[in-house]
């Protein structure tokens, strides 16, 4: 009766070792680039099924680089797969952050370029108006602004001379011939204008 106990407790021992050295020998890997659980369950002689309950893996299909995965074991959650997870999702929330933080920095484009061109668009319907005002205060000097007013050589609009209308007192060449003589002569009316006002004529 003794032996027999003792052969028992014998048995039971050695098997408490064997399941000992079973957990003990459980192989822990560490996922690399490229790996799946497929791949790591083919090359240790296992299941995708086996290593998602040893891990307790919601999703065998989410792995990252870094994880230490159990693949004979009956234990444990691998924290990597959590903090990776959170580490990805900060990166981009301040990915995220940071694109909004420069689109609002950024000027638009479009705005200055319409505000460029309308100062531009002032400016020149100013010097237009200035030098139209300037063209009609002369032709009102010359003339009284009358197309057929003469005075010996001098004939039209602007007084010009008849050489220069070479015969064609129409008003339109007179205006034509006015325009290229006070642009050729001064650059602009404003200016023939300030000289008519320093010398009376221009």
């Amino acid at each position: 009766m003794k032996i027999k106990s003792l052969l028992l407790s014998t048995v039971a021992a050695a098997s408490l070792f064997a399941i000992g050295s079973t957990a003990a020998n459980a192989d822990t890997v560490t996922v690399k680039s490229g790996d799946t659980v497929a791949k790591i369950a083919a090359a240790h002689n296992t299941t995708v099924s086996a290593i998602k309950t040893a891990n307790n893996l919601s999703n065998v299909n989410l792995i990252y680089v870094g994880d230490q995965l159990e693949v004979n074991g009956t234990s444990t959650t691998s924290s990597t797969s959590t903090s990776n997870v959170s580490t990805t999702a900060t990166t981009a929330n301040n990915a995220n952050t940071s694109a909004t933080t420069q689109s609002t920095s950024q000027p638009s484009t479009a705005s200055t370029t319409h505000t460029a061109n309308t100062a531009s668009t002032r400016t020149t319907s100013t010097t237009s108006g200035s030098d139209s005002s300037a063209k009609a205060w002369i032709a009102g000097k010359e003339s009284g602004g009358s197309y057929s007013a003469a005075n010996g050589n001098y004939y039209g609009k602007y007084q010009l001379s008849k050489s220069y209308l070479n015969g064609d007192y129409s008003a339109a060449n007179q205006e034509k011939v006015a325009n290229n003589y006070v642009s050729s002569r001064y650059g602009s009316w404003s200016a023939a204008k300030a000289h008519w006002l320093s010398n009376g004529w221009y």
